[in-house]
């Protein structure tokens, strides 16, 4: 009956049974495609005893369930009297309903968000290197400077072959096939012919598209150019190898798949690539670059403003992945990019907001909140700053987007441009450092950086004071009504607080914060408060007594219920849904009861790793509204059956 009522308050606040086109569910959220989504009412849906939050997405209106998902679900189905589309995938996207911009939003991401890690970590170390040379504390020949080069420049010299493996991903084709692509465009005879003085001849002498011609395949004429730190040849050749794949898929008999499907693609592919896709990308990348520089050349100081006062914005809708492109394509065509240093002001901005607000409040839960958002907005992660502290008050948000732009325009005015991609935060600045070192570009991004952190304290300290705790001002009012108002119907009632309670580690691994998870839904806290483990062999363990509330299909998520009442869920991996349960054995059934350190799931952990699969694992605890605390007692490595949560 719960989930009945439930159900029928969902589809009349997503604006009725007329209204909805279709309905399916992951693991957590049921997935509207909707005729017209402006009918729907998010603020009074958020408010949904049962809703934990809603998501517009990929042209999907989302509504965040949590572990009874699949209940609430088949219930849903049920009264509406919709066609059941069934499970699918956490990061399933209606493409029919999706802009072209936010499918190349969606592509540029999907290709980059793996290897942005090692890619700020090889800019870093990059950066560095570059500040011990102009500093005098290293030499360009010491070997001390020729490994940490190394190290730092391997990624983007060779970025071909990793952009092929992620590319490869994405594009639905064999990892190695990828791989093998971009290491063609890096093979070394083929880069040192590229740079050679001699030519055959030249083609398009005389206009922008000037090349020289240094060899010939069965007689065409091969385009040199230089293709090592490229960005768009390799993704596009990936995206051409993906189509011959599925023709050849189609034509090739089953028994000699295996080898022949590879070799026609790689043998068609990559001599394609090099007469056409790699010298016609290149030109695009080169045009992309000259218009930007152009944009940017008219004012710099204009473009600064904007990139700042928007770039909050355009992460919060995914937008800025359209920008790290560009800056790869500039980096790769120039040597350098004037646009992406720009926004390096932006997580100061928030963060400067945040350190007011801590100063401002009376909440603890807010003060416990911003603490750890002020820390880890100084290294560039602000979306527990965005999420959790600014967005949902507005004004906050709105003050650090003008802090953002002062700090823009100011980076702008020194002309800084950023060399390489390095960290986010404070280990933004080695990226800025060039030939010249730390030159005025430098100092001008570090002045951005104090301006937009100073100011975002001083508006926010001045104007958005009353923003800070008016949600507890209007809890108070409520009260008061409660007390003698004859409105005090309206006004919900707190939920109940549960039982203390401590939770064990499902998992043996290295205990991860749950900010730091790649996916919004968790990291933000919208699922709930909790941890995460990088799990170091393939098994999950129960972390209370209590019961099994849902098992998904693929065997990569459970829900538990304690006898104390905590509802927990633990995520295996990001994405890995798509495994479509393979390497995941479930050993539990719904409603089975559980102890804690009784089996869960088996999983074979390094055939995930090599599917290309995150396998950092949330704990969540869904309900955390019902406690005034959860608090992570682990850090480090732990093992099943370590104290990992404490519940108050």
């Amino acid at each position: 009956m719960a989930y009945e009522d439930l159900s029928n308050e969902i589809i009349a606040d997503v604006g009725g049974k007329d209204n909805v086109v279709s309905v399916v569910h992951c693991t957590t959220r049921l997935r509207f495609k909707l005729k017209d989504m402006s009918k729907a009412n998010d603020d009074k849906l958020k408010a949904t005893a049962g809703v934990i939050s809603v998501v517009k997405s990929g042209g999907q209106y989302q509504v965040v369930i949590g572990n009874n998902v699949a209940d609430v679900y088949d219930t849903l189905v049920k009264v509406g009297g919709f066609s059941g589309g069934g499970s699918v995938s956490d990061d399933d996207v209606d493409s029919s309903n999706v802009s072209l911009a936010d499918k190349f939003i969606d592509l540029i991401s999907g290709i980059f968000n793996p290897l942005l890690g090692a890619m700020c970590a090889g800019g870093m170390i990059k950066g560095f290197n570059a500040m011990f040379l102009a500093f005098g504390w290293l030499s360009a020949t010491s070997g001390t400077y020729v490994i940490l080069n190394a190290i730092g420049d391997s990624l983007f010299y060779f970025l071909p072959i990793i952009l092929g493996i992620s590319s490869a991903k994405k594009f639905g084709i064999n990892t190695y096939l990828g791989a093998t692509i971009g290491a063609a465009l890096c093979y070394p005879s083929i880069v040192s012919m590229a740079s050679s003085k001699t030519a055959l001849f030249t083609v398009f002498k005389g206009t922008f598209l000037e090349a020289p011609v240094h060899m010939t395949f069965l007689g065409i004429p091969v385009i040199s150019m230089n293709y090592t730190t490229s960005v768009i040849p390799i993704i596009i050749a990936v995206w051409f190898a993906s189509k011959v794949q599925k023709v050849a898929r189609k034509v090739i008999p089953d028994v000699v798949k295996t080898f022949l499907v590879p070799f026609i693609v790689l043998l068609i592919t990559v001599p394609v690539t090099f007469l056409v896709i790699g010298p016609v990308a290149t030109w695009l990348g080169n045009g992309v670059a000259e218009i930007v520089s152009a944009i940017y050349n008219f004012s710099p100081v204009i473009a600064g403003i904007l990139m700042g006062a928007f770039w909050q914005v355009f992460v919060i809708f995914g937008v800025h992945w359209g920008f790290v492109a560009v800056m790869m394509t500039n980096i790769a065509a120039m040597g350098f990019d004037p646009i992406i240093g720009l926004s390096f002001a932006a997580s100061f901005a928030q963060t400067g907001v945040v350190l007011a607000m801590i100063f401002q409040t009376k909440d603890e839960k807010t003060r416990s909140l911003a603490i750890p958002a002020f820390v880890s907005g100084i290294f560039g992660v602000t979306e527990p700053a965005i999420y959790g502290l600014t967005l949902p008050r507005k004004k906050p948000f709105i003050l650090s987007c003008i802090a953002s732009a002062v700090g823009g325009g100011l980076i702008g005015l020194f002309g800084t441009k950023t060399y390489l991609m390095a960290g986010m935060g404070i280990f933004a600045i080695p990226c800025a450092m060039g030939k010249n070192g730390i030159d005025m570009g430098v100092y001008g991004l570090m002045i951005g950086m104090a301006a937009a952190i100073i100011l975002g304290f001083i508006l926010q300290m001045l104007l958005g004071k009353k923003s800070v705790d008016e949600n507890l001002a209007g809890q108070a009012a409520g009260s008061a009504a409660t007390n003698g108002s004859a409105d005090s119907a309206a006004v919900k009632p707190e939920a109940s607080s549960n039982k203390e309670e401590k939770l064990v580690a499902p998992l043996t691994g290295q205990v991860v914060p749950l900010s730091k998870v790649k996916d919004e839904v968790f990291s933000s806290g919208s699922m709930g408060k909790g941890i995460a483990i990088e799990p170091q062999e393939g098994k999950v363990c129960s972390p209370l007594d209590g019961e099994v509330v849902m098992v998904f299909p693929t065997g990569h998520a459970i829900g538990l219920k304690s006898n104390n009442g905590a509802e927990v869920m633990i995520h295996i991996g990001m994405d890995t849904v798509e495994l479509d349960g393979k390497g995941f054995t479930t050993l539990v059934k719904k409603d089975q009861k559980v102890k804690k350190g009784e089996p869960l799931i088996s999983f074979d952990l390094e055939a995930v790793k090599e599917a290309g699969f995150e396998t950092t694992t949330p704990v969540v605890v869904t309900n955390s509204n019902n406690y005034h605390e959860v608090n992570a007692v682990a850090n480090g490595t732990i093992t099943i059956g370590d104290a990992l949560l404490d519940l108050k």
